[in-house]
């Protein structure tokens, strides 16, 4: 007879360790699509970031080309996408070993 444990998830999207039904292809699978998701999306971002701001500097041309102002708008989108492109192309998930390693630190 089997007691079901609500505080272990069995989704293999999780990333929760210790779910005793976890398939290791499926979770490896599904990080793999969640990471190309986020690269396409990236993509996407990047796309919308250039047709926007090119937008907004013609108007800037159109309407007499003073205090450039589109500038507020590139900068703080600029670095927004900045830090989802680190998410997602510069940090490495983290792994069984990290969480090995930080437990045996702490030990």
């Amino acid at each position: 007879m089997s007691v079901p444990t609500p505080f272990l998830n069995s989704d293999p999207t999780s990333g929760h360790a210790g779910t005793p039904d976890r398939d290791p292809a499926a979770v490896e699978r599904a990080e793999a699509r969640k990471h190309l998701e986020a690269r396409r999306k990236i993509v996407a971002d990047v796309v919308s970031y250039v047709a926007i701001n090119a937008f907004l500097v013609f108007v800037w041309l159109v309407t007499g080309a003073g205090y450039f102002w589109p500038g507020w708008v590139m900068a703080g989108w600029g670095v927004l996408l900045a830090l989802h492109a680190w998410d997602v192309f510069g940090r490495r998930p983290i792994t069984e070993a990290d969480v090995d390693r930080e437990i045996s630190s702490r030990r």
